[in-house]
């Protein structure tokens, strides 16, 4: 069984710092371009502000942090973009999950991972179970994700598991399992940098009544005070989940 109901069968309970946090960091490259400087320099400075984010949000409180680093859309980039990107990935993991370790923070990557470099498979392996037991925020990195992906996957899965569900009804409890977010609750709030207003294919079942947060702001540029000011958006939000206002309770924050 899941750990976690969705919100369609369960309300979540709703509070003043958001427990789950998923973002989508967009505008690298176009941060780069506005100072006529190679779109591979607005990634690098794209970690540095990674590195805050999960910092900010590991001292607010919030329990899960999930990015979307690279999309199973991505790999139509250039070629150049692509092999730099995963370099970019594997020094991250090398020079980063010492720190995570240290701090308790727990990392998690969820997508497919049949077209990564095993160097790369085998330092996510390491990395995931070298900080498995750590009990503070949860960092999910979604890199070759899609969200269409999970739900086929979770599917497929599901079917090979319990073969008896090809001739009868699959409901939520028994898919939920599979999907690859499935240790964590539903984010509260969705951020997306760089000024595009959609999701883009990320966590299309989890985002179901998750509160979203577009910004014009490029991800090098989206430092903790950006944060604060998503997160205060989110506070005025009412989370009805089906309900009517009446029926809320007051909020306290």
């Amino acid at each position: 069984m899941a750990l976690f109901k969705s919100s369609t069968q369960a309300v979540p309970e709703v509070a003043c710092v958001p427990r789950h946090i998923a973002m989508i960091m967009d505008g690298n490259g176009r941060w780069a371009k506005k100072r006529f400087l190679p779109r591979v320099a607005g990634h690098k400075q794209g970690v540095e502000t990674l590195r805050e984010m999960v910092k900010a949000c590991d001292e607010l409180g919030v329990e899960f942090l999930t990015l979307f680093a690279f999309s199973s859309e991505n790999w139509r980039r250039p070629q150049e973009e692509v092999s730099f990107l995963m370099g970019l990935f594997l020094t991250v993991l090398e020079r980063e999950v010492n720190k995570l370790d240290k701090k308790g923070i727990r990392l998690k990557l969820i997508g497919r991972r049949d077209r990564f470099a095993p160097e790369i498979v085998r330092m996510i392996e390491a990395a995931e179970a070298r900080t498995a037991a750590n009990t503070g925020l949860t960092l999910t990195i979604a890199a070759d994700y899609g969200g269409r992906w999970d739900v086929l996957q979770a599917t497929q899965a599901l079917l090979r598991a319990r073969p008896d569900f090809a001739t009868g009804t699959v409901d939520e409890d028994a898919l939920t399992p599979y999907l690859a977010m499935s240790y964590a609750p539903e984010p509260d709030l969705f951020v997306r940098t760089g000024g595009e207003a959609r999701i883009s294919n990320f966590l299309l079942w989890q985002l179901a009544y998750t509160e979203l947060y577009f910004t014009d702001v490029f991800w090098p540029d989206f430092d903790r005070a950006q944060l604060q000011i998503a997160i205060d958006s989110y506070r005025q939000r009412e989370r009805r989940f089906g309900r009517t206002s009446e029926q809320l309770k007051e909020s306290a924050c």
